[in-house]
C-alpha cells in the first residue's frame, strides 16, 4: 500500500507551523494563562497578523470580536460562536485552539446521532467483558481528553444535538470535573489548567434544538457577522483561492477583477441593497464569504482545465447558480431580477460585468 504524503486540507497547527514557531520564539517570557502555549497577545497576532514577524492575517472581520474570544477562553466560561452559515465560526475556533493549546483536533461534531458518550466516555466492550470496568477499557471522549491534558475542545453545531446531550456539558463547565463512577465511588477526572470549550451554532438552526438556559449561562456568546467591508472580503477570497490552487499547481489570469465582481454581487444579494442604494429582494440562499470562495474556486478550475486559463465573468455566472438555487425556486427569480436590472447597468461600464451579464442571461433561473 502506498503511503499517503499529501492531504487535501491540513489542520491549522500544521498549515501555520512556521508562524506558530515564530510567535513562540518571540513570546518568551510574556505572561500567559496557565496551560496556554502562547500569550494572549501572541494568539491575537496569530489571528490578525503581524508584519514584523511575518504573520499573516487569518481572521477577517470584527477585530474586537477576536479580542473578546481570547478573553472568554481565559475565563471560567466557555466560548459560544453563533452566526449565519459560512461566517468562519469553525475556522475561528480552529485557529484559536491551534494557537492556545497546539492542536485543533479535539472535536465533537454535533448531530442528531451525537450521544452523551461523545461528550463523556464510552467503553471498549471486549476489554470491559474481559476485565470489568478499568482505565484500560475506558474510551475517553474528545472532551475528557481535553480535560485531562488542559486543552481546548471544539463542539461543532451544538444545536444539532438533542437537549439532553447538550446538557452533559453543564457540570463539566461548572465543576471542571467529570465523575467516572464505574471506576470507583471517588473516581473523578479533574480538568487541567488550559481546558475550555469552544462551541459553534448556526442562527439558521435556531429552533432545531434550543440551548437550555442553564447551559447558556456557562458560555459567553459572540456573534460572528458576515464581512461588511468589500475590500476586506475580496482580500480574503483571493487569499483562500490562492491557498486552494497552489497545491495543485493551477494558475489562472484575471482573478482580481473577477473577485471584485463576485464580492460585489454577493454583498448586494446578502444585504438586499446595492452600493448605489438600490433595494433588492434578498435570496433565501446563504450568500456567505465561504460560498463566494467556493464559487471563485470552481470558476478558476473551469477556466484552467476547460478554457484558456483566463478567469472571466462567464465562469462566475455559470457557477453562481449552484449557490443561489439551493434553497428556494424563488431565488432564481430574484437572481434574474438582479441580472436584468443591476448587472445590465454595470455591463456597460466594465468588460467583466458585460461577460457576466451575457452569460447570466442564458441561465435557466426560473
Amino acid at each position: 500500500m502506498t503511503e499517503q504524503t499529501e492531504a487535501i486540507r491540513r489542520p491549522a497547527e500544521q498549515r501555520y507551523a512556521a508562524e506558530l514557531a515564530a510567535l513562540a520564539a518571540d513570546d518568551a517570557g510574556s505572561p500567559r494563562p496557565a496551560g496556554w502555549r502562547l500569550s494572549p497577545r501572541a494568539v491575537r497576532k496569530f489571528l490578525l497578523g503581524d508584519a514584523r514577524l511575518g504573520i499573516t492575517r487569518k481572521f477577517y472581520g470584527d477585530d474586537p470580536l477576536a479580542d473578546r474570544a481570547i478573553v472568554s477562553l481565559m475565563s471560567q466560561q466557555g466560548l459560544m460562536l453563533v452566526g449565519e452559515p459560512g461566517t468562519a465560526k469553525s475556522l475561528l475556533s480552529e485557529l484559536l485552539a491551534a494557537a492556545v493549546c497546539g492542536t485543533s483536533a479535539l472535536v465533537v461534531q454535533g448531530s442528531a446521532g451525537t450521544t452523551e458518550d461523545h461528550i463523556r466516555y464510552g467503553w471498549n466492550y471486549a476489554l470491559l467483558l474481559a476485565e470489568g470496568p478499568s482505565e484500560r477499557a475506558l474510551v475517553p471522549s474528545p472532551v475528557l481528553n481535553a480535560m485531562r491534558s488542559g486543552r481546548i475542545v471544539r463542539f461543532e453545531e451544538i444545536t444539532r444535538c438533542p437537549p439532553e446531550v447538550q446538557d452533559a456539558l453543564i457540570s463539566i463547565l461548572s465543576e471542571k470535573a467529570l465523575a467516572l463512577p464505574e471506576l470507583g465511588p471517588d473516581a473523578v477526572a479533574m480538568a487541567a489548567p488550559g481546558f475550555n470549550v469552544i462551541a459553534t451554532a448556526n442562527l439558521r438552526d435556531r429552533g432545531v434544538h434550543e440551548i437550555s438556559s442553564a447551559l447558556k449561562r456557562r458560555f459567553n456568546f459572540e456573534t460572528v457577522h458576515p464581512i461588511s467591508d468589500p475590500d476586506f472580503e475580496r482580500e480574503l477570497v483571493l487569499k483562500q483561492l490562492a491557498e486552494r490552487l497552489e497545491p495543485a499547481g493551477v494558475v489562472v489570469r484575471g482573478e482580481r477583477e473577477v473577485a471584485d465582481l463576485l464580492v460585489r454581487t454577493f454583498q448586494d444579494l446578502r444585504t438586499g441593497r446595492t452600493a448605489e442604494g438600490v433595494n433588492l429582494n434578498r435570496p433565501d440562499a446563504v450568500m456567505s464569504t465561504a460560498e463566494a470562495v467556493n464559487v471563485l474556486h470552481a470558476a478558476a478550475l473551469e477556466a484552467a482545465y476547460l478554457d484558456d486559463g483566463r478567469l472571466s465573468g462567464v465562469h462566475i455566472a455559470r457557477q453562481i447558480q449552484g449557490v443561489v438555487l439551493k434553497d428556494s425556486p424563488e431565488d432564481g427569480k430574484r437572481l434574474r431580477a438582479y441580472v436584468d436590472h443591476i448587472v445590465k447597468e454595470r455591463a456597460g461600464r466594465s468588460g467583466v460585468w458585460k461577460e457576466f451579464y451575457s452569460a447570466a442571461r442564458s441561465l435557466k433561473l426560473g
